[in-house]
């Protein structure tokens, strides 16, 4: 159920509605606040360019987390891959084992 929450960023409150938690609309709120105040720091750059800036900044941060991301998984469907390759080989192994022990 969508619940409306406030959130300050710099400066301005915004009425926000979502189905996510406070805690997590917050989270939110405070990482926009600090992209959009790192974005002006040192600059006079007007608050719309600064807004601009701080969203290329977030989505860079992004699509790295997100190859980061992607990454991780290509890895992990690696390792599942050579593991059930190395069961198959290990299974394979036991019967060799067994047949050779039924032999004597």
């Amino acid at each position: 159920m969508a619940t409306p929450i406030t959130v300050v960023i710099r400066n301005q409150q915004y009425r926000i509605v979502a189905d996510e938690d406070e805690a997590y609309i917050l989270a939110c709120a405070e990482m926009v606040n600090k992209a959009l105040e790192e974005a002006l720091k040192g600059t006079t750059l007007s608050l719309a360019d600064g807004a601009v800036l701080a969203a290329m900044n977030v989505a860079d941060q992004y699509l790295k987390e997100l190859e980061a991301s992607e990454n991780l998984r290509r890895q992990v469907k690696e390792n599942l891959e050579e593991a059930n390759a190395l069961k198959l080989e290990l299974s394979e192994a036991k019967r060799e084992i067994f047949k050779l022990g039924t032999r004597k």
